[in-house]
């Protein structure tokens, strides 16, 4: 049976309580265990166990990570767990970083242990699509994906394989839950049940 292990790394703050990504990683889990996958999910701001959070990466053969967008990048709760779990994994995730003075050939973020597995990242960002798409706008046209290239990054150094990503603009100003939702549904019967 695949398992899926899902992150949820929002963190309730002022105006902002997390709902949505509440809500989009409960339908994943929901959807995905109607499939038949076997689902697990940790929600870090209830805490969590390093070491359980290692066994859960490696029993899973896709991790979702579910957040919002804060200042560019990632809730620092979310990099907290990320610096927590994969350092103590040392000899688990990763061996090293590659690289070898005995063979030159072997570069840099080649040590990663988790090949064959997979992560996607499901995301939600007060900005518009066009501030991700548009070349004259914020971002510089280079989508999410260029936004999130560290997070994406930190993965390929374990040597995990990155599914397409799934992204809901606009959630604050201009909010259509129930848009996202189905789009959401969409994106993980096209990525993960097709």
């Amino acid at each position: 049976m695949t398992h899926i292990h899902l992150i949820n790394g929002a963190k309730p703050f002022a105006h902002s309580s997390g709902k949505l990504n509440h809500t989009l990683q409960t339908l994943a889990a929901s959807l995905l265990e109607e499939a038949g996958f076997g689902v697990g999910q940790t929600i870090i701001d209830e805490g969590y166990d390093t070491e359980g959070e290692i066994k859960a990466i490696l029993k899973a053969d896709i991790i979702i990570y579910q957040f919002p967008g804060w200042w560019m990048g990632t809730p620092w709760p979310l990099k907290k767990y990320m610096d927590e779990v994969f350092t103590q994994a040392h000899g688990l995730f990763y061996s090293s970083d590659g690289r070898s003075r005995h063979d030159p050939s072997k570069h840099y973020g080649s040590g990663g242990l988790l090949q064959g597995k997979r992560f996607m990242v499901s995301t939600t960002w007060n900005a518009p699509l066009e501030a991700f798409e548009d070349d004259a706008q914020f971002f510089g046209g280079g989508g999410i994906d260029a936004v999130l290239f560290p997070f994406y990054r930190a993965h390929a150094f374990l040597g995990m394989d990155r599914l397409p990503t799934f992204l809901a603009t606009d959630v604050m100003k201009n909010p259509d839950v129930e848009g996202i939702k189905t789009a959401y549904r969409h994106h993980i019967e096209q990525v993960i049940l097709r």
